[in-house]
């Protein structure tokens, strides 16, 4: 399968999912509930509310002395992009609330293919998919450390999880944290640049440009962690820890730019897993059995893949349910 695409969330998720991740500052929000994996229920934020505000990367909580209030950080590691075809895949996972329980809906995804099952968050529950074990391309994901196991592909992680990250702890402490600013800054050029590229045809960035991202990506890491080490305040350890974290993953991070055919977000993983997340909307927040959540996973994959090579859901139920269902002919067209 092309590409894969990859990320976690859910109540609890940011406990150890992603270690070293930092959550975004700001009010608490009620009510909202990320191959993704999706617990069968919303948690207790607004359902129609986007997952970008730290839904997924799970939720750890500080109380800000100036106004008393507890602020949610964001705890994550960067995640996945757009599938490329036949060579990247797209991965996340989303909580649901299933018979009074949680469990998730795994997805992975390609720019012509949709695979959902259902499961927990073990490395087991990932590979019962039958995807993603032995694939060979590049997955897109976020820095959940379920996916490590998955040595035969390349990894990249989200850029749109990475800059969340780094807004969160600038707007929190913008004097402090100049360096998430200058590395906010440096993943949006280099976006800039490959689209750019990308669209001229070239294969891949010219090596000026290249080592010109790399010069300002160490820069920023080595004023993040110089200027947040010894630093006893909580800002000062969650800016260290991210700041390291950035250290770490630069290859992973900037996959985008070293191939332009690995995209910067894991957005096609978030739209395809989305009427999941509508449908226990609609259904009061909740679905009754783990079997209906599986059954509409499988339905819902069919319909997603149809749907991306241009056959209309009706057409496409139609020949299913008189016995001649559409399948596609390839990965990617040709």
């Amino acid at each position: 399968m092309p590409g894969v695409r990859g990320d976690q969330r859910g109540p609890g998720a940011g406990r150890g999912d992603r270690a070293g991740a930092v959550r975004a500052a700001g009010p608490r929000r009620r009510g909202a509930g990320g191959l993704r994996e999706l617990p069968a229920r919303r948690p207790r934020r607004k359902a129609g509310r986007r997952a970008d505000r730290g839904e997924r990367l799970g939720r750890v909580h500080r109380r800000d002395p100036r106004q008393g209030r507890r602020l949610p950080r964001p705890v994550h590691g960067p995640g996945p992009g757009t599938a490329a075809r036949g060579r990247r895949a797209v991965r996340r996972r989303d909580p649901a609330r299933v018979a009074g329980h949680l469990r998730y809906v795994h997805v992975a995804c390609t720019e012509f293919l949709t695979a959902m099952h259902t499961g927990d968050r073990t490395k087991e529950a990932i590979d019962a998919g039958g995807v993603l074990p032995g694939y060979a391309g590049t997955i897109v994901r976020d820095g959940y450390k379920g996916y490590e196991h998955l040595t035969d592909a390349l990894h990249a992680w989200c850029g749109a999880h990475g800059l969340r990250d780094l807004a969160g702890l600038y707007r929190f402490d913008p004097d402090g944290q100049l360096w998430a600013r200058a590395m906010a800054d440096l993943l949006i050029d280099a976006n800039a640049a490959a689209t750019a590229a990308r669209g001229s045809g070239h294969a891949c960035l010219d090596e000026a440009q290249l080592a010109g991202i790399r010069a300002r990506y160490r820069g920023a890491v080595a004023k993040g962690i110089t200027d947040n080490q010894g630093k006893r305040t909580q800002m000062g350890k969650d800016g260290l820890r991210l700041a390291r974290r950035f250290r770490g993953h630069e290859d992973m991070i900037l996959r985008f730019a070293t191939d332009l055919t690995v995209g910067f977000t894991s957005n096609q993983a978030e739209r395809d897993v989305r009427p999941v997340k509508v449908q226990m909307r609609t259904s009061g927040g909740c679905w009754r059995t783990l079997q209906g959540l599986a059954d509409f996973a499988i339905v819902q994959s069919y319909l997603s893949t149809a749907a991306k090579w241009g056959i209309d859901a009706l057409d496409a139920l139609t020949r299913l349910f008189t016995g001649q269902p559409w399948l596609p002919p390839a990965t990617a067209p040709p």
